[in-house]
């Protein structure tokens, strides 16, 4: 492998060759939960030094993880325990190349920072709508390759969604510059879609040309008490009715959930929590005016109200109001860590189909589990729930992992094919469910997967192991 690192150190530079010292920043997953051991952490500047790394690696029958702001869920961007396995950083490719205003995009590097990629279109003039709680670590081409969602899908989409072009450095070394701004290009296959989603296991990401929008004129939050999961759906369509493209987001938080951020997070002091099981987190962006916002926002609240599927609610009177509760939506996967190790969900099941779920999946790992703590939380406005398990009160949380994983997921799953759902909605796939994407995807679907992954990495070099396995 010496000539190896030598080639790599020659594409990219010898201090960006990383093969001793502390390299867990790039081994261990975000979670903790899994240690890999890298050859090198390789850390190219642009897409030609990218180019060079792979036919270097591909030469010697190396293969690739790339990755960006580790901060994924899944376990789907860290080395193998072989130490054979390069570690792609794409951390230095940061750079806003361009923000084009009258096209509303901005092309940015794969390794650009979303939070930053927030603050420019801001500056701007402009929104850039991608929105989740890692923004500050996580990076654009992770978003992109795991089809990232975050709380404002109901309004503008996935990741996938936002993207209209890609530059991509092929399993082979070469470099597709797909940077297109264009919204209509019916020339053939859509690869730009191909990429997105795939984490890595088809090519690697180093640019993207993103949407933007205009900046609304006011945007406002509200946060509802709410008796059960069947009047959190009401709400949703009574928001959809009163607010229509207005509506940016819409969370769900079971009780618990929020009492645990009561607990570990004190002075976030979580509002109504305690008087409904379920707490709703609204919010509505207007192009007219602030006025005009919360008039359409208290005629919903006084009609969810009516309806009875509100009890009480509070709505933001400024935007540091509005952090705050978004604050406590956000700081309930840390409460979580705060609480013990839990066993995590990431789910979509149809809206409509969201109560019957949760009342059959509860008593299911109820009745397998006494005493069994869920966490549910998540973006009901597009059905994507964070369905996660806690071990019961006393039980120690890395005993109840290593023991009852396997029975939750299997339970979990199986409850979510019933309703017809999807077991992964947007932390992607990873090698964490890999194995069970083989009972919960069709054959078909499957075989159509493993030809595309031969087909453009015949090598199986690009991420091996994460998403399907051939």
């Amino acid at each position: 492998m010496t000539e190896l690192i030598n080639q790599l150190k020659a594409a990219v530079g010898a201090a960006n060759v990383l093969t001793e010292g502390d390299l867990s920043a790039w081994e261990q997953d975000w979670r903790k939960r899994s240690q890999g051991k890298a050859l090198a952490v390789v850390r190219p500047a642009n897409a030609g030094e990218v180019a060079q790394v792979v036919k270097a690696c591909a030469a010697a029958g190396t293969s690739i993880v790339p990755q960006g702001g580790n901060t994924g869920l899944v376990v789907g961007s860290i080395p193998d325990d072989s130490g054979r396995q390069v570690v792609l950083s794409l951390q230095r490719m940061n750079a806003v190349r361009e923000i084009d205003g009258d096209n509303l995009t901005m092309t940015v590097e794969s390794g650009c920072i979303l939070q930053t990629l927030q603050d420019a279109a801001e500056r701007a003039g402009f929104l850039f709508p991608l929105s989740l709680a890692a923004e500050g670590s996580c990076t654009i081409g992770g978003n992109l390759s795991t089809n990232a969602g975050g709380t404002q899908v109901v309004r503008y989409g996935n990741a996938r969604e936002l993207c209209l072009g890609l530059e991509v450095v092929t399993a082979q070394g070469e470099i597709w510059d797909g940077l297109t701004g264009l919204r209509k290009d019916n020339t053939g296959y859509d690869l730009r879609d191909l990429y997105i989603g795939s984490e890595g296991t088809l090519g690697i990401i180093t640019a993207a040309t993103m949407k933007l929008y205009p900046l609304p004129a006011a945007a406002l939050t509200a946060w509802a008490a709410v008796p059960s999961m069947e009047d959190a759906v009401r709400l949703l369509g009574l928001a959809h009715r009163h607010l229509g493209a207005g509506l940016t987001g819409f969370e769900v938080m079971g009780q618990f959930a929020l009492s645990l951020v009561a607990k570990h997070f004190k002075q976030l002091r979580v509002p109504l929590y305690q008087q409904a099981p379920f707490c709703v987190l609204l919010e509505t962006s207007d192009h007219e005016s602030e006025a005009h916002a919360r008039v359409q926002f208290e005629r919903l609240l006084e009609t969810a109200m009516e309806e009875g599927c509100v009890t009480d609610a509070v709505v933001a009177e400024n935007l540091a109001q509005a952090h705050q509760l978004w604050h406590i939506r956000e700081s309930i996967p840390l409460a979580q860590v705060e609480e013990g190790a839990n066993i995590k969900h990431d789910i979509s099941i149809p809206v409509s189909a969201i109560p019957q779920f949760c009342e059959a999946t509860d008593a299911l790992l109820a009745k397998a589990i006494p005493g069994v703590r869920l966490v549910n939380f998540g973006h009901l406005g597009d059905g994507n729930l964070h369905y996660n398990v806690q071990a019961p009160e006393g039980i120690d949380a890395a005993q109840f992992l290593a023991e009852q994983e396997d029975n939750v997921n299997t339970v979990v799953y199986d409850s979510v094919r019933n309703f017809g759902g999807s077991i992964s909605a947007e932390h992607g796939v990873g090698s964490l469910k890999v194995e069970k994407l083989e009972d919960h995807k069709s054959p078909v679907a499957l075989g159509l997967m493993r030809a595309v992954k031969r087909a453009l990495d015949p090598a199986n070099t690009m991420n091996p192991g994460r998403v399907v396995r051939i």
